[in-house]
């Protein structure tokens, strides 16, 4: 089960760097329900996203380097590229701080995942969280992947 929150950034936390980041790209074999291929560093996934906004079903299955390439040509609409950079909300929770690349930039897209739908509803973002968009289907990364996608 995947319970999480998402919200557009407006402006960048301090001191960026100094947090690690991981280069994902992911794509879509299909959207309803989402099955998407994922290169997260040099670790390749396919995943299984049932529908929903802020609480889904969600499996992960690895792939290989050589399985991923093979499905790659197979995905719908865009491949979506972000560099992803982990930070650290508080003892338990952490945002994964999303900045989007190629004709997705200059989007920046925040998650923070949680244990319990209670936890999530009672969440008080930072300062430099804009908008929650959790309850917008537009900023699920399988409707960014759609070519005709517009922000």
């Amino acid at each position: 089960m995947e319970i999480e929150r998402k919200y557009l950034i407006l402006h960048l936390p301090e001191h960026l760097d100094a947090y690690p980041c991981r280069i994902i790209e992911q794509g879509y074999l299909n959207t309803n329900p989402v099955i998407r291929i994922r290169r997260d560093n040099d670790r390749y996934e396919l995943t299984y996203k049932s529908g929903g906004l802020m609480t889904r079903e969600e499996y992960n299955l690895p792939l290989t380097k050589e399985a991923y390439h093979h499905l790659l040509p197979k995905i719908d609409g865009r491949l979506i590229q972000k560099k992803r950079f982990m930070i650290p909300l508080d003892e338990h929770l952490t945002a994964e701080l999303d900045i989007f690349e190629g004709d997705l930039a200059p989007l920046v897209l925040a998650e923070v995942e949680f244990s319990t739908e209670e936890e999530a509803l009672s969440f008080l973002p930072p300062d430099w969280f804009g908008e929650d968009v959790t309850f917008s289907g537009k900023y699920h990364n399988s409707n960014l992947s759609r070519i005709e996608s517009s922000l």
